[in-house]
């Protein structure tokens, strides 16, 4: 099988929030997909090791952020290399709770989504938490960041924990792409 085949396949690159006991949290998420259109309905793809999987099943109900190609990668850094257990993602973030009062996070966002959690499948490693858009709102046109945009152009790379990581041996060293 051709795995490179996989990377064909298109995402963007967005920060996933929920909130537990008044606490938000985030992480960067690249496996969103609308999944039907009346009533709107998205999926997202989390690791159940990842602390906004907890928070998500706590709130029953998420946030996306669609971030902006221009996104520095110290941000992107932030939500997606560090874990909420260790730091407040959230502290100096300019973000807002939506309606159903979790966090919004606003910086280097192009439009968001908020969500109510109407079902869940165990996917072995993940869960596919899909919710129903209740509120959205386009704040800039912008170009949105693509995951290819991310990996080509800002050399990223995905952690472990996420659907797309995989671990590639070059000359007999394991590197992480």
């Amino acid at each position: 099988m051709d795995r490179k085949a996989l990377h064909k396949l298109s995402y963007g690159l967005y920060i996933v929030s929920a909130q537990k006991e008044k606490r938000p949290n985030g992480q960067i998420a690249n496996a969103v997909i609308q999944v039907a259109s009346d009533p709107p309905l998205v999926a997202v793809s989390i690791n159940h090791q990842n602390l906004t999987h907890e928070f998500i099943e706590a709130a029953q109900g998420f946030t996306i952020s669609i971030l902006a190609q221009e996104t520095p990668m110290e941000f992107i850094g932030r939500f997606g290399f560090r874990s909420g257990r260790d730091i407040d993602k959230f502290e100096g973030i300019n973000y807002r709770s939506g309606s159903t009062g979790l966090p919004i996070v606003l910086d280097h966002t192009v439009g968001w989504l908020e969500l109510n959690l109407i079902d869940k499948l165990d996917v072995r490693t993940h869960t596919l938490f899909i919710g129903q858009v209740v509120d959205a709102e386009v704040l800039s046109d912008d170009p949105t960041l693509t995951y290819e945009h991310y990996h080509k152009v800002k050399k990223g790379r995905a952690p472990k924990t996420a659907p797309t990581y995989r671990e590639i041996e070059i000359r007999h060293q394991k590197l992480e792409v």
